[in-house]
């Protein structure tokens, strides 16, 4: 039978992982958690009132506030200068800021050095519980909106989330102090519970023990911390009960159970909750281009006006000139083919003008942005949106869940409506769903919208591809190679849907080795040889020019 302790640490373990939940979550390793616990335990015993002159209750309730405050606080303090460290870079940095804080409480005299301070108790199970419910509820309902899709996507591949126009920086960021936040509240608590602030709580072994929790139970579901947190501390109590007295048991049991999920079940213990995915019924429904109020749709530009204008543009690598001197424009409504043999620098002109490389010099003009100077993601939020040469799918969300990260730009955010449960952030969801299959029905891939993206053959993640892209309502629509890997009928339905994009007044950019394909559908074509235009102007005309000809072919001598 569980004690009243053993359900409270149930609780405080479960609060602790959620708090490296939310930065696993957006695939962010830190290690950092114990330390914000630290500075918001010390920091809430310090400030609260006495609860002896105001009360129990009265007294933990602005003790959590402040721990809550001082957590996340030290949490965005120190993730400023690390979010641009990744992986065990990012864990290294994090976990050098715990044991900083760790030895300045052991050294510190109004810290009480390794005795630590004495703290009344007052926490209950019922108020560890509730607090638990508490921070679960805001994982649960924050999971399924623009902002939690978003974080997944940064999870799966930050190239591709920027490319949607997410603020990757900022996100991870707001995930950092989510997780300072939630360990401040586990630090008041365990104060609060155990009597004691004390530097040995805070230590590595404490850290290594939420990570594990969180792993365990699992990083892709809100209820994981909660199933890790209940496991791993029952463990001790089935160990007493079977009169086990080996204190190794726990850790062995929790090593060999983080191994088995590293190796067969990322989606940690918690994976095995199959994921809930609604697609909405759009029969009868508009098409993409009809009037949508929910949505935040953009203004584009007529037909025939100039949206991407190139002055120069030139990319060095050393003394490798992958793009020189290139001028170009593309006008609203245009399908304009990009093609040449292979290095001509194609994908790296592309990438200029979506703005995920900056030019060596040049200028390169984008729905009134200048790309390279402005990050990824205000390119994109200009109404520039694309494909990549090899497919960046968000692997573990479904076709759906990655179509509407690519309507991250034209979706309203629901964070805080959902919190409250108010109508309009049900009604704007309703919207956001019927909007991704609107798009997934543009591309035929309806049928496939419960389908993880990396279930999908290759032909249906290149068109699932296209149909993110056009989630973010663009102006200009960039396609690197969409044709690959595609046989003649499938390249024939695509040609035909990359047509009918340019006829409904979007700029199209295609790069493509499927000469035919664009001879078939393209306006006009520029070729690259070297970095370098070497030819321009309608396709019949650039297939008979002599250098093109020389440039795929070659010389007869």
């Amino acid at each position: 039978m569980l004690t009243e302790s053993t359900v409270t640490f149930i609780a405080l373990g479960a609060i602790f992982a959620f708090s490296f939940y939310a930065v696993l979550y957006a695939g962010q390793l830190s290690l950092g958690q114990a330390g914000f616990a630290s500075v918001a335990a010390y920091t809430s015993v310090l400030l609260a009132p006495d609860p002896a002159v105001v009360g129990d209750l009265p007294a933990l309730l602005v003790a959590l506030v402040i721990g809550t405050t001082a957590g996340a606080a030290a949490a965005i303090v120190l993730g400023l200068p690390t979010m641009h460290l990744r992986g065990v870079f990012l864990a290294i940095a994090t976990l050098g800021f715990a044991e900083a804080v760790r030895i300045f409480a052991l050294n510190a005299e109004w810290t009480g050095g390794a005795q630590g301070m004495s703290v009344p108790k007052i926490v209950t199970p019922a108020i560890a519980w509730i607090v638990l419910a508490v921070v679960a509820y805001w994982f649960w309902r924050s999971g399924p909106t623009r902002y939690g899709r978003a974080l997944e996507a940064i999870r799966e591949d930050e190239l591709a989330a920027g490319a949607m126009g997410i603020d990757v920086g900022r996100h991870r960021l707001g995930a950092f102090g989510t997780a300072g936040a939630v360990a401040g509240l586990y630090g008041v608590l365990w104060a609060y519970t155990v009597r004691l602030v004390s530097p040995a709580d805070f230590g590595f072994t404490a850290a290594i023990d939420g990570l594990v929790t969180a792993m365990v139970g699992g990083t892709t579901v809100f209820v994981g911390p909660v199933v890790g947190s209940a496991f791993l501390t029952v463990i001790p109590e089935v160990q007493r009960a079977l009169g086990v007295e080996a204190g190794w048991i726990r850790p062995f049991v929790a090593g060999l159970l983080l191994l088995v999920v590293i190796l067969f079940l990322p989606g940690g213990l918690a994976g095995w909750v199959p994921r809930r995915i609604r697609v909405p019924d759009i029969s009868g429904d508009g098409d993409l281009d009809a009037d949508h109020p929910e949505l935040r749709t953009r203004e584009h530009a007529p037909r025939g006006d100039v949206v991407v204008r190139l002055a120069g543009l030139s990319k060095d690598y050393g003394g490798v000139h992958a793009v020189r001197g290139v001028h170009l424009e593309i006008r609203s409504g245009e399908l304009l083919g990009l093609i040449g043999p292979n290095g001509a620098g194609k994908t790296t002109l592309v990438n200029m003008v979506s703005g995920l490389v900056a030019p060596s010099s040049g200028e390169a003009t984008v729905l009134g942005v200048t790309a390279g100077r402005a990050p990824v993601h205000r390119v994109a939020a200009a109404g520039v949106s694309r494909t990549f040469q090899h497919s960046k799918l968000f692997g573990r969300l479904s076709a759906l869940e990655n179509v509407l990260v690519g309507g991250h730009l034209v979706i309203r955010p629901t964070l805080v409506r959902r919190l409250l449960w108010l109508p309009s952030a049900r009604r704007d969801e309703r919207a956001a769903l019927a909007h991704a299959a609107r798009c997934l029905r543009r591309v035929g891939m309806l049928d496939a919208a419960t389908t993880r993206a990396n279930a999908l053959s290759y032909g249906d993640q290149r068109r699932l591809e296209i149909a993110r892209a056009l989630a973010a309502d663009p102006s200009l629509i960039v396609l690197d190679e969409p044709a690959a890997g595609m046989n003649q009928v499938e390249a024939g339905e695509l040609a035909r849907l990359i047509r009918s994009l340019a006829d409904d007044g979007l700029a199209v950019l295609l790069i493509e080795h499927n000469v035919g394909l664009v001879r078939q559908i393209c306006d006009r074509v520029v070729v690259l040889d070297f970095g370098e235009v070497i030819a321009s102007g309608a396709p019949t005309d650039v297939a008979a020019d002599p250098r093109v000809v020389e440039a795929y072919l070659g010389t007869e001598a």
